[in-house]
């Protein structure tokens, strides 16, 4: 696991002035993105406060190790990942010294640019995209209204479950989400029709980027599926349930997922959140262990994640009347997850599969055991069954055109400064 270090202290601050108490990227964070200024090409940059630090052009000007000039010189992150976590602890500390002293400030400032000004792009190239689905509490909810008095098939609570999804689709945030179409059955129907979902919803997810990979044939022990983990973004899953629901049987998810994924533009790092490790949740009492090769002690004692995870959907109706956004979901991630994201990362490669730098997993919708923490629409609403009343006289069971929904995320630990993911948004447009 990642250490705790002076690039933690809670007594740094930045001489960007906008870092220090900023909710999401005090210097403790240093978050890595790609960005373009106009019609500029696009750049791997550091968020710090309001401003965003150009890589290449600090590399330009002899800042940062020479080894590491060509890697964050390119339009992506997926060559930096291969230099592996010995040299992004060594980028973080570097950064941070750079950042923090003010005898760098004449040399690094002319390399800021203020992220007002940007246009952010997607991090990596995506190559491969998995989706899993080890939010134990979003899996019993969706089963509950399937399978009342077995929620949970038998394989849950021995295999981390996942499927393939459509990296194609994978967008960054802001992205506007088209109403899918696609074939649905509603339960009075003798045959299915196609047009425009009337069950589009969303799933809130954690991305997690792979760092160095492994070669086909070679499984990564779960020892060491940590170092893997370049870092994590928000992910949002959209989802047609009544599409999803005609489809799914028997291979899973299709039309109903490959539409969009959206995800947030800056990759938290695996080392910036040293802080905020957690215990993983003990598991209850008759639930089988796992098996050898998704059990390491340290990831036991430090693999769940203390993020403040929160959902908001604002209407046309309620934007138009300079409403705000109403609080659907608020919750942490340490308590939704049954898998730690190392047991992901081991799980996938442990028949060989060849995880390369840049994939991205999600860990499947995050909901709580409360209901003030549901990751879905389909289970706030019971499926629909239970509409949600806004503020603005509106209700809703699902997304309508014109609703924007955006996940948000914060981490806050005892003696750390906080830090957090920035947002991810998507505006619903009409089917077209």
């Amino acid at each position: 696991m990642t250490r705790i270090d002076e690039t933690h202290d809670p007594a740094r601050t930045s001489w960007v002035e906008s870092a220090n108490g900023h909710a999401d990227f005090p210097v403790q964070n240093l978050p890595l993105g790609v960005f373009s200024v106009g019609n500029g090409e696009p750049r791997i940059g550091v968020a710090i406060g309001d401003m965003i630090l150009d890589l290449k052009g600090v590399s330009a000007a002899r800042l940062l190790d020479d080894h590491w000039k060509l890697a964050l010189g390119l339009s992506t992150l997926n060559a930096w990942f291969t230099h592996g976590p010995a040299d992004a602890q060594a980028l973080r500390e570097k950064l941070s010294n750079l950042l923090s002293d003010q005898r760098f400030r004449g040399s690094v400032e002319p390399h800021l640019v203020r992220a007002g000004n940007v246009e952010m792009h997607l991090p990596c190239a995506i190559a491969d995209y998995t989706d899993f689905y080890v939010g134990i509490h979003h899996a019993t909810n969706v089963g509950r209204q399937f399978r009342p008095d077995n929620p949970l098939l038998p394989n849950y609570k021995y295999v981390p479950i996942g499927y393939h999804g459509r990296a194609s689709s994978v967008r960054v945030s802001g992205t506007p989400v088209v109403r899918p179409k696609g074939q649905r059955k509603p339960p009075d129907a003798d045959a299915p029709e196609y047009g425009p979902s009337r069950r589009l919803d969303y799933e809130l997810e954690l991305g997690i980027f792979i760092r160095c990979g492994n070669e086909l044939g070679h499984a990564i022990p779960i020892g060491e599926a940590a170092h893997h983990i370049a870092g994590y973004c928000l992910l949002n899953d959209w989802s047609a349930r009544d599409l999803q629901a005609w489809e799914y049987q028997p291979l899973g998810p299709f039309l109903a997922k490959n539409f969009l994924t959206s995800i947030s533009p800056w990759i938290v790092t695996a080392e910036a959140l040293a802080p905020f490790r957690k215990a993983m949740p003990p598991r209850p009492d008759g639930d089988p262990a796992p098996l050898p090769y998704l059990f390491d002690e340290a990831d036991q004692q430090a693999g769940a994640l203390g993020i403040e995870l929160e959902v908001s959907l604002l209407t046309a109706r309620m934007r138009d009347a300079g409403q705000s956004p109403h609080v659907l979901s608020k919750g942490e991630a340490a308590s939704a997850m049954y898998w730690s994201a190392a047991q992901i990362v081991a799980h996938h490669a442990s028949n060989g599969c060849n995880m390369q730098p840049g994939d991205l997993i999600g860990t499947g919708t995050l909901s709580t055991a409360e209901a003030t923490g549901l990751g879905s629409l389909l289970e706030i609403s019971v499926g629909g069954k239970e509409p949600i009343d806004l503020a603005s006289g509106e209700s809703r069971s699902f997304l309508e055109d014109g609703d924007e929904l955006t996940l948000s995320a914060r981490c806050v630990a005892e003696g750390a400064v906080p830090i957090g993911f920035g947002s991810c948004t998507g505006r619903v447009l009409p089917a077209s």
